[in-house]
């Protein structure tokens, strides 16, 4: 019996080792298949820009499409709303696979990062619902924009995932949290971005904060 009792110790001892480390591996080849993919979608932007005289595509993204209140500020641009396809729609031509607008970390959200506490509900995933894991920088359709029309084009983003907390370590937003709840989320929270040079890499909050905040 005491034998049984150590080599049970051993087993529980070992797997809480073992578990979290195939727990981290596992959300690191995730962060990896989501940036191959926005590395992806991104020459399919290239391509499109390529025959459209190298303009960004005239698109939108889930944020724009179901919550276009983030847009009260700029009427003109949200009347255009609704007569512009959604990203992926316009994509693809250039870009057939549709799981490559699928992060695998996506498990949906419940409001908008950046326009907190404004509800964008999705099951399961934001993919499965909206047809896409991203979110695009739409100011760059409304305005038309080259690649020659931003004056820092590998600081600007331009494709996102659609909330932090899949490769961050704390849980989803809701609208039900406080400021204070909030605050202490989104520190933790990690976004794999593609910028205007369509190069990608992973960003803490404040880092694409920053990014948002470079002159188009």
């Amino acid at each position: 019996m005491v034998e049984l009792l150590v080599v049970i110790a051993i087993i529980a001892i070992l797997a809480a080792i073992i578990f979290p480390v195939f727990a981290r591996a596992k959300a690191s080849a995730k962060k990896t298949a989501c940036m191959a993919n926005l590395r992806q979608v991104g020459m399919a932007i290239g391509l499109y820009m390529t025959d459209h005289d190298d303009v960004f595509p005239h698109a939108v993204d889930a944020a724009d499409k179901f919550a276009p209140e983030i847009w009260n500020g700029q009427p003109e641009w949200q009347a255009r709303i609704p007569y512009m396809p959604m990203l992926h729609e316009a994509l693809q031509p250039y870009c057939k696979n549709k799981p490559l607008f699928l992060c695998p970390a996506d498990t949906g959200t419940y409001v908008l990062d950046n326009s907190f506490p404004i509800p964008l509900r999705t099951s399961p995933t934001l993919q499965s619902v909206y047809g896409s894991s991203y979110f695009f920088r739409t100011e760059i359709a409304f305005r038309f924009f080259t690649s020659s029309s931003f004056q820092l084009p590998s600081d600007v983003n331009v494709l996102m995932d659609g909330a932090g907390h899949w490769h961050g370590t704390k849980s989803a937003l809701r609208e039900t949290d406080n400021i204070a709840t909030y605050l202490e989320k989104i520190r933790e929270y990690r976004y794999n971005v593609l910028f205007g040079d369509l190069h990608a890499k992973s960003l803490n909050y404040d880092e694409l904060q920053r990014a948002w905040r470079v002159d188009l």
